[in-house]
């Protein structure tokens, strides 16, 4: 297996964060191509605020590759030349619940190397802000070896 997150994930630096952890949890993923773990508890520094997971207010990781992986195309017989190839897509996606205001219900956060972060949780939360992009940054530092192997090999 190439992708297996293990518990704690040490989150990366953020402004406010002394030595973010994160405790994690293997989760149900949402399909037989992937792999998610669920953040059961969030410590060190400043990350007292920082809400877990729950069924209303997400905070997954997902590691994800191609349900049908494509192969290299085969070169014209006339030119040898190989036209515009496939392309096979692995994602990695952070969901974090996030308040866009004071006592309101959680909207879901989506980073997946673009980063839609909830209009006022900036302002709201922002240690669930930060804690989502550590959660992020820390499974790839983590689990950095095991993306490049999965991209060559194709094993989760």
């Amino acid at each position: 297996m190439s992708i297996n997150v293990t518990s704690p994930v040490s989150g990366s630096a953020q402004t406010g964060f002394t030595s973010p952890s994160f405790t994690m949890a293997t989760d149900a993923p949402p399909n037989a191509y992937s792999k998610q773990w669920a953040v059961t508890a969030a410590g060190g520094t400043g990350l007292s605020t920082v809400d877990v997971h729950s069924a209303s207010n997400p905070f997954t990781v997902t590691f994800s590759r191609p349900q049908n992986t494509r192969s290299a195309p085969i070169p014209n017989p006339n030119t040898n030349v190989i036209g515009p190839s496939p392309r096979n897509v692995y994602t990695v996606l952070v969901r974090k619940g996030q308040r866009p205001g004071v006592n309101q219900n959680p909207q879901i956060a989506v980073l997946r190397c673009d980063l839609a972060v909830v209009a006022g949780a900036d302002v709201t939360e922002p240690d669930d802000v930060r804690a989502a992009l550590s959660l992020l940054i820390g499974s790839l530092t983590q689990q950095s070896a095991g993306l490049g192997d999965m991209l060559v090999n194709n094993i989760l």
